[in-house]
């Protein structure tokens, strides 16, 4: 093989090497792109699908033109001009009963949420960080809270002690947080042995700084992952003990108003159809939100 051919052997892999450096790169531009769109487009379609649920959280008395527990038209009347959402067997106003009852079913997700995210930060963060003996009986906690079925143990708890909605969302937070403390875990383990890290403990860091500030930043994708979990779930847990009668008295429930129209499904097909989809339509926009929140 003679000088010239070498060299030009050389540039030409240099060439190719440069264009398949400029293909990966360009690749990657437009797979980002794309999932940037899809995440925008995601969050916008979540968010249309909580936004009047937040509403009838945030302002009831502006969508719901009816006392829900007031006799106000025909009983069983069908969806029209009037009652959008048509009325019970009582000749109560249903789309003003299932506004009302969204803030049952959010107050619910979000303390369960709250309660949840916070035990399972601590725990995760304290067992991943020190590891040891620690970490195992951390995680035998962990792993003996996961094996209690969830909904068994509302039931049990809202039956011997009350069916308030700080009950509910007690017990469901107690047993929510297991899958959140395992992924923490793994993620303490790994930035324990980073260089800053190691570098905060040379300088004299307390623990409690270091987790503050050189681990818990990183676990928000891991938070945001199981949060929605957590939400649609508690949400889903607190529909079904309402629609076993094991709702708080005090308030209206999306689970209560579908148990009420089972009875009368056949000539009031309306009375559990639009708390159901009331229901579906706001766990799958939490859930929406929440991941296109994680890709970002």
């Amino acid at each position: 093989m003679t000088a010239g051919s070498s060299v030009h052997q050389r540039d030409w892999l240099g060439q190719n090497k440069h264009a398949h450096r400029l293909a990966g790169a360009s690749v990657e531009a437009a797979l980002r792109w794309r999932l940037g769109r899809s995440g925008r487009l995601q969050l916008f379609v979540g968010c249309t699908l909580l936004l009047p649920i937040l509403l009838a959280v945030a302002f009831p008395a502006l969508l719901a033109y009816f006392d829900p527990l007031a006799n106000v038209g025909p009983q069983l009347a069908p969806p029209g001009p009037r009652h959008p959402f048509g009325t019970d067997d009582l000749g109560r106003d249903v789309f003003s009963a299932v506004v009302t009852g969204a803030k049952s079913s959010l107050l619910v997700g979000a303390g369960t949420a709250a309660i949840s995210i916070s035990l399972g930060l601590l725990i995760g963060l304290t067992a991943g960080y020190f590891g040891g003996i620690v970490d195992d009986g951390l995680m035998r906690l962990t792993e003996l809270i996961i094996v209690l079925p969830r909904f068994f143990v509302a039931l049990l708890v809202v039956t011997l002690f009350g069916a308030s909605l700080f009950n509910v969302c007690l017990v469901l937070g107690l047993t929510g947080w297991p899958g959140l403390a395992r992924i923490v875990r793994l993620e303490a383990l790994s930035y324990r042995e980073r260089e800053h890290v190691m570098a905060a403990i040379a300088l004299g860091c307390s623990h409690l700084a270091i987790i503050w500030r050189h681990i818990l930043p990183f676990a928000r994708r891991p938070i945001l992952a199981v949060a929605a979990p957590i939400v649609t779930s508690a949400i889903l847990t607190e529909a079904g003990l309402s629609y076993l009668g094991l709702a708080d008295p005090n308030w209206i429930s999306w689970g209560k108003l579908i148990q009420n129209g089972q009875t009368f499904f056949s000539h009031g097909w309306w009375l559990s159809l639009f708390p159901g989809l009331a229901l579906v339509l706001t766990c799958i926009g939490v859930a929406l939100v929440l991941d296109a929140v994680q890709r970002e």
